[in-house]
């Protein structure tokens, strides 16, 4: 999320403006946006990384509810509830912009409504059967994909000539120019499903001896959805703007070494001390992505920028630029601290 909010302020924007003087820090700053499609940036692993956390937490969120006497019928309620609402949120953002009413769900809250159900759905079953599934999600967009024979939709890997762009154009919600899909929705569901069956295992294998020995399961899965997704790619392409089965794999991997490195991290770090910043943002995540979303960064930055403008208009147009969008990614932070510190927190 503090990348996400990040991007906002248009720092990824400035690390590859042609004004960059530095070389190097351009070339890195590719990695800080999309692929523009058969490929994979950094960037690209943001996504699955949300919907990954999300079905790592649903054991331990389960957990806490049992033990604070919740029915499951109860529990089950606020899941349907928290589903809704993300699909809401998800659908009302594209609304905003366009300042009319328009059917759009390819954003991260649209897609984490539906993921979030499934995975939730699976909850109660063994591990095998919920593996099974995740992998009957990829099975399905493979055969969708490849045998779509609707003309101009028939070319399962080529930008918006595809079952996913023909399935939006069915309700208006096509992304035409950006060549992202709502269906990703269900691939994507195994990285929150592999998600939670990365948080059961976590939450029955309490740490002991070496933290690192500890988590050979997750890092000899993490090496075979790597291996099998890049094995693939000659067969099917990895594609993020439309979530095609090796994407999900190799981002599935790259979600399990994730988990690995921040679990080791927190468990050998003094957290609240080193890292606290972030975890400001992890506890209002939905409050500043909606507030970043709607302008949020746009109306801090309109606030700073004359002040910003006196001070630093012997530097150059790139450095100054570059100067307030760190500034209004600064005060990101201290409204997620501000709030923090009084307990207010935007939940569903």
């Amino acid at each position: 999320m503090f990348l996400l909010i990040a991007e906002f302020t248009g720092i990824f924007d400035s690390l590859i403006d042609k004004e960059n003087p530095i070389g190097w820090l351009a070339a890195f700053g590719h990695q800080f946006h999309h692929h523009p499609w058969h490929g994979l940036y950094f960037w690209d692993l943001i996504q699955p990384f949300f919907m990954f956390m999300v079905g790592v937490s649903i054991p331990f969120a389960v957990k806490n509810r049992k033990e604070n006497e919740e029915t499951n019928k109860e529990i089950w309620k606020h899941a349907l509830q928290r589903s809704f609402w993300l699909l809401f949120l998800g659908w009302a953002l594209y609304c905003i912009g366009p300042g009319k009413i328009v059917f759009k769900f390819q954003n991260v809250l649209a897609q984490l409504s539906l993921t979030y159900l499934l995975a939730f759905l699976l909850k109660d079953f063994n591990k095998n059967i919920q593996l099974i599934f995740s992998i009957l999600l990829l099975v399905i967009t493979e055969i969708l994909y490849r045998n779509w024979q609707i003309e101009g939709f028939n070319e399962p890997f080529t930008p918006s000539k595809n079952f996913g762009t023909w399935l939006d154009l069915q309700y208006g919600g096509a992304d035409i120019r950006g060549s992202w899909v709502s269906f990703n929705a269900i691939p994507t569901a195994a990285h929150t499903i592999w998600g939670m069956m990365a948080g059961n295992w976590l939450l029955q294998n309490p740490p002991k001896g070496s933290i690192l020995k500890n988590h050979l399961p997750l890092i000899v899965a993490g090496c075979f959805l790597l291996i099998a997704g890049y094995s693939g790619d000659f067969y099917t392409p990895i594609i993020k703007r439309i979530s095609t089965s090796t994407f999900v794999l190799v981002s599935g991997g790259y979600s399990l070494f994730a988990l690995v490195f921040f679990d080791c991290l927190v468990r050998s770090v003094d957290w609240n001390s080193s890292f606290s910043y972030l975890q400001y943002i992890s506890m209002n995540a939905l409050f500043i992505y909606l507030f970043a979303h709607i302008g949020g960064g746009e109306l801090i930055e309109s606030c700073i920028l004359p002040f910003s403008n006196a001070l630093l208009k012997w530097s150059g147009t790139w450095f100054s630029e570059l100067v307030l969008q760190l500034l209004v990614l600064s005060v990101f932070v201290l409204i997620c601290q501000w709030m923090y510190h009084r307990k207010i927190f935007l939940k569903i």
